[in-house]
């Protein structure tokens, strides 16, 4: 079975994740841009089972719809690596595309949040997209 091992920017927290991706997507809501400091998030989840070295420190949002995510980062450099919802699937999880650092890692197939997109991010052919997140 094929893994993938993300980790933050310092290196000291490092997820290993097993199998193909059940999906990646790319969210543009306001709450994902302030985290990443970026204009989106980019993220990709995996079934279980799945390991976890280093210490995280966890942050949790309550999302638009009342589902909670528990964010995983580095308390020395701050990297978000991955992060959870509760009360799904707890074996499941959503990791960071960038914290993989591989060029190669597949595209996303859905964007969400799209009226929070910036006018100048262009979006690969054939993506999902919805205004908002689908409940």
């Amino acid at each position: 079975m094929n893994s993938r091992t993300a980790s933050c920017c310092c290196g000291q927290l490092h997820i290993t994740v097993h199998g193909e991706p059940l999906g990646v997507g790319i969210c543009h809501c306001l709450a994902c841009q302030q985290r990443t400091g970026s204009v989106f998030a980019a993220l990709a989840a995996f079934a279980g089972p799945y390991e976890v070295s280093g210490a995280a420190t966890e942050f949790v949002r309550t999302g638009d719809h009342g589902s909670r995510f528990r964010f995983r980062f580095c308390p020395l450099c701050g990297s978000t690596v991955f992060h959870t919802e509760e009360g799904r699937d707890e074996s499941s999880v959503s990791v960071a595309v960038g914290a993989f650092a591989d060029p190669g890692f597949p595209s996303p197939q859905d964007s969400v949040y799209d009226c929070r997109r910036h006018s100048w991010v262009q979006l690969p052919a054939g993506i999902a997209v919805s205004a908002k997140d689908p409940p």
